[in-house]
């Protein structure tokens, strides 16, 4: 496999900065760094990004997760190693990622999960994870960047 074009990120140095500062703001929140961890990898298998879904794994071992959960996220409804809080966290992020897939994009039952596990600063935080590793699987979907050639 060959990559379209050269990482974004590279190419637009600037854009690396703002994603960077995007989701820096969002770590400030007390939004838990494994939650954030699940929900890249769950919206990057839906995408279809393969750099995304080679590179979340390997950041989430890196931090501490175990391979079970790590192997479980695709079917974490039907894997009993992830808490309420985190099963609402990859329910939104099923949610926006798959924003056009229904006629309310998200659910009041899937944001009153998440909003009840989460304060609003965290669940703030929760949205902009998940719009960021969209934008993060877009850029590399798009450009067809090669798993495995960046390690964090």
């Amino acid at each position: 496999m060959q990559s379209r074009m050269t990482n974004i990120v590279t190419v637009l140095p600037d854009v690396l900065t703002a994603m960077r500062s995007l989701q820096g703001a969002a770590q400030q929140s007390d939004l838990p760094e494994k939650a954030a961890h699940l929900v890249h990898l769950r919206a990057s298998q839906i995408n279809g990004c393969g750099f995304c879904v080679d590179l979340h794994p390997r950041m989430m071992k890196k931090a501490g997760e175990t391979d079970r959960r790590i192997l479980s996220v695709a079917a974490w409804r039907e894997a009993p190693f992830y808490t309420d809080a985190e099963r609402a966290a990859l329910a939104l992020t099923e949610a926006l990622t798959r924003i056009a897939d229904r006629e309310e994009a998200v659910p009041d039952a899937i944001w009153n999960e998440a909003a009840r596990h989460y304060d609003e600063p965290a669940l703030a935080a929760l949205v902009v994870e998940i719009a960021a590793i969209n934008v993060w699987n877009r850029f590399n979907v798009a450009t067809r960047q090669v798993a495995g050639e960046w390690t964090p």
